[in-house]
């Protein structure tokens, strides 16, 4: 019986210490997403987004097809060097060819409403958790 006990316990330990090694998720492991591809602005004030939220286009935030809703992603024009942070609370764009629709506000720093669209990266840390009901990427993480 002592040995069945001992056994067991051993055995639920090195499923555990197996299961910590095995699944951590990238962002503890040092790892970054990133994408690359074409963004545009959007602007329907008022209007209720993917999440809840009305929109409010003096915002930064963005919307995603991938993305959880409260991941915090930088943007970067590849084209000026131009950098901003943005939250995801929407889906879209609904455009074959682009990843981000971007805020009005989002849009203005980054330089990109006179064109409409712009070339960017899009960078976050860690494992934002695409395709999961949770997000590894809190704003803390990324502004450190």
């Amino acid at each position: 019986m002592r040995a069945a006990l001992y056994t067991a316990v051993w055995s639920l330990l090195i499923l555990a210490l197996l299961e910590a090694c095995l699944f951590r998720p990238l962002h503890a492991l040092g790892a970054t997403y990133r994408q690359c591809g074409v963004a545009s602005w959007y602007g329907y004030s008022g209007r209720p987004t993917a999440n809840g939220e009305r929109f409010n286009g003096s915002s930064m935030t963005a919307a995603s097809r991938t993305l959880p809703f409260g991941t915090i992603v930088r943007v970067t024009d590849t084209a000026t060097g131009r950098s901003v942070v943005v939250r995801i609370n929407d889906r879209g764009p609904y455009v074959g060819g682009r990843i981000i629709d971007l805020s009005r506000e989002a849009a203005h720093r980054l330089g990109i409403i006179p064109g409409g669209t712009a070339r960017v990266c899009l960078s976050a840390p860690g494992d934002p958790g695409i395709g999961r009901k949770w997000d590894f990427v809190k704003p803390a993480a990324f502004l450190r």
